[in-house]
């Protein structure tokens, strides 16, 4: 009888033992499992701001861009040959973002010394304009994550910084105004970027809307009826024109 008490107490302590490490286990899981998911700031939020060193020097962003557009450009290896790509086309337009206004930074989870040697193997390269390109914005250390945690680019779904791969428009008052995200093996579309950045500043300095496929000189929507003369159609009809009561353009003259 003693031995067969004996037996249970010992089969009892053991299966308390085994529970325990096995919530632990469970637990220190959960936590691992939490610790890589880092909310996304979304559109109308203030950009995550951050100090760090890069191919330019220490920056702090986006203080140090004062009242610029800005584009959060993010990698997350270098010399993967999809972000070399898109690397070099974005210092091939870089006049184009300056006509915009817009200042470029690239984030890669490498170290300073590696973005450095890419950097110069891709400034030594020749284009199919058979020019070389030259990339004047910096591109910044984030080796330790920090940047790509801050704006949301780890997850638990990917245990590498393979999803450091999003885009994030700010305006003037450093908020999020577009952000997108694409996976490696896809490349990202500077034309888009230009389109949206264009797109964004038309909004803002117009209050109107943009409708599909927008790009600038097209007309552009109004979110409500507009406030005219409604005696006189033919001024109206030269600035508007509705082909529903609910969808209402305006002649968009800023064709430069």
């Amino acid at each position: 009888m003693k031995k067969a008490l004996l037996l249970v107490v010992v089969i009892l302590i053991s299966s308390t033992q085994i529970w325990s490490q096995s919530t632990t286990t469970a637990s220190k899981m959960d936590k691992s499992y939490a610790d890589r998911n880092f909310r996304i700031p979304l559109i109308g939020e203030k950009a995550p701001t951050f100090t760090a060193e890069s191919t330019n020097g220490e920056i702090n962003f986006p203080s140090d861009y004062g009242g610029k557009w800005k584009i959060l450009f993010s990698h997350p290896q270098d010399f993967t040959p999809v972000c070399s790509t898109e690397i070099m086309e974005l210092a091939n337009l870089q006049d184009e973002f300056d006509k915009l206004g817009v200042k470029i930074v690239v984030v890669s989870a490498d170290p300073l010394d590696v973005h450095k040697q890419w950097k110069k193997a891709m400034e030594n390269l020749v284009l199919d304009n058979n020019q070389k390109i030259k990339i004047k914005f910096p591109i910044v250390d984030d080796e330790n994550i920090t940047i790509s945690k801050e704006y949301g680019m780890i997850n638990a779904a990917n245990n590498s910084t393979k999803s450091v791969r999003g885009v994030f428009i700010i305006d003037p008052q450093n908020v999020i105004q577009a952000l997108y995200f694409y996976p490696m093996n896809v490349g990202r579309s500077t034309n888009e970027l230009l389109r949206a950045v264009t797109a964004l500043q038309t909004t803002s300095k117009d209050h109107v809307l943009t409708p599909v496929n927008w790009k600038k000189g097209d007309d552009v929507l109004v979110p409500s009826h507009p406030n005219v003369d409604e005696s006189n159609p033919t001024a109206m009809n030269d600035e508007y024109y509705n082909p529903a009561w609910f969808l209402w353009y305006k002649k968009y003259s800023d064709k430069k």
